[in-house]
């Protein structure tokens, strides 16, 4: 059983004018539990719109999602997803510690037990020395890797991020990347939408390139011939369509 299951998904949304503008287009997507899966595309491809429909923020027209067998708006998927918003809506006045602990007990974690598994997560993403500022005081990379900790607050099976290295510094960025192959290490499946394809070239084992609501490609990412990069054969995909 693959760990995500898109199949005919479609999704259109009306015009001031009245008139259906279709973002979905009959997608498909397999997503192979203990994966690192690339979603790309260009802005406006459609990208947000399908996360939306994985986590059931929203519902496609048509067509079926299954994370792990199960559809997104039942308990069991819900229980064991986590969620990186490309743009975190964090409590800012709440330090860094209450608010992960807020987020623990919300997942089902009791109290007595969540500090040391939050003090590891804090360490992980380092944030450890942060942990009883505000929130608010904090850089946007901080933001980014505060929401990272809380994303895995659950222990998640499926981690869908939305551009998680948006913001970081070099050296963060490449932390966050060896946490997330650890997080793989671990038989998790991680769902990656990101516009840095030479992070997606480092961590990921499949990538899907989606355009105007279409998928233009989908294979393992060893696939795409070294000498010409994911970049030019990112490029070369959407020019050829066009």
């Amino acid at each position: 059983m693959d760990a995500i299951t898109l199949q005919s998904v479609t999704k259109t949304y009306k015009t001031d004018h009245g008139r259906s503008t279709t973002i979905l287009n009959n997608l498909c997507i397999k997503v192979s539990k203990g994966s690192v899966f690339g979603f790309l595309g260009p802005n406006g491809a459609g990208k947000s719109t399908t996360i939306k429909i994985m986590l059931n923020f929203i519902r496609p027209d048509s067509g079926m999602v299954l994370l792990n067998g199960s559809a997104p708006d039942r308990k069991q998927a819900r229980k064991k997803t986590g969620y990186m918003s490309e743009k975190p809506c964090i409590y800012g006045n709440m330090t860094l510690s209450e608010l992960m602990t807020f987020k623990a007990v919300m997942a089902g974690i009791k109290k007595a037990s969540a500090k040391p598994y939050i003090n590891n997560l804090l360490e992980r993403v380092g944030l450890s020395e942060n942990r009883d500022r505000p929130v608010k005081q904090f850089s946007k990379g901080m933001v980014q890797r505060s929401s990272l900790a809380l994303a895995l607050i659950n222990d998640p099976e499926i981690l869908i991020l939305d551009e998680p290295l948006s913001g970081l510094d070099p050296l963060i960025r490449y932390e966050v990347i060896e946490l997330l192959k650890d997080i793989k290490t671990q038989g998790k499946t991680i769902f990656f939408s990101s516009h840095i394809l030479n992070d997606i070239e480092k961590i990921c084992d499949e990538i899907a390139i989606l355009d105007k609501g279409k998928i233009k490609y989908t294979g393992k990412i060893d696939s795409i011939s070294s000498s010409k990069g994911l970049e030019n054969f990112f490029v070369k995909t959407l020019k050829h369509d066009k």
